[in-house]
């Protein structure tokens, strides 16, 4: 579905990524992890064009995206949570999820699609106009996985779904990740500091750092290789 091929980006004169190569077959879930500045947010939005690649290419479906603008994508079937989740903290929930659909005009599919967000995150309906900032940190990230389930993307980009969540949120978050995977068939490329729950939930993954991709293969592999839990489980 996705293939990046030896992509470089800079921040003025920083290249931030070096060569970066990385796919995602249709109905996987692949993480990326690495420590903080290793790039790995920098992939996410030089996918989603609102970082410029400089040179390589980035396929989605067969056809190059990497010089089109970031609504373009979304109109594809790319939607991006953010890091930090970035809702819209004066607008309540249920316009916050309607931004999602902003780009859509098929009524009863976007009923259809609000319906599903309620069944996985029902904690949501009982928020519907309550502004969104006054949110817990785990329900600000339901509603940003929320709003971007609304695009009703092919592909889904998380970036730090548990970044900031106490444990039991981001357990939840996780199982809701899973549950989109398996049951809508979103196919979902994770960016995640925390790797033992990612490579938990994932089918394969791949590490950076500084801006390289350093080694790939299963979940279940790199979970049990040793300088992966020197480096990122702690272990």
């Amino acid at each position: 579905m996705l293939e990046i091929n030896n992509v470089e980006t800079y921040y003025g004169n920083i290249r931030a990524l070096k060569g970066v190569s990385l796919s995602v077959s249709e109905g996987e879930i692949i993480t990326l992890i690495g420590a903080n500045g290793a790039g790995k947010s920098t992939t996410l939005m030089t996918i989603c064009g609102i970082v410029s690649a400089r040179s390589g290419d980035i396929l989605f479906q067969g056809k190059s995206i990497r010089s089109l603008e970031p609504n373009v994508i979304v109109s594809l079937g790319i939607s991006q949570v953010p890091e930090g989740r970035r809702i819209f903290p004066m607008m309540t929930v249920a316009e916050n999820i309607d931004m999602g659909a902003f780009l859509r005009n098929d009524k009863a599919g976007i009923e259809s699609d609000l319906d599903y967000i309620f069944t996985l995150f029902p904690i949501l309906k009982k928020r519907l106009h309550q502004q969104g900032g006054t949110l817990s940190g785990g329900e600000q990230q339901m509603l940003a996985i929320s709003r971007a389930l609304m695009a009703r993307p092919r592909l889904l980009l998380l970036d730090e779904p548990s970044l900031g969540l106490a444990p039991l949120a981001v357990a939840q978050i996780f199982e809701m990740i899973k549950k989109v995977n398996s049951e809508n068939g979103t196919t979902i490329l994770l960016v995640e500091q925390n790797a033992f729950m990612a490579l938990k939930i994932a089918h394969r993954g791949y590490v950076m750092e500084t801006g390289t991709i350093t080694m790939e293969g299963a979940a279940d592999v790199l979970l049990k290789d040793e300088n992966i839990k020197k480096a990122y489980l702690g272990l």
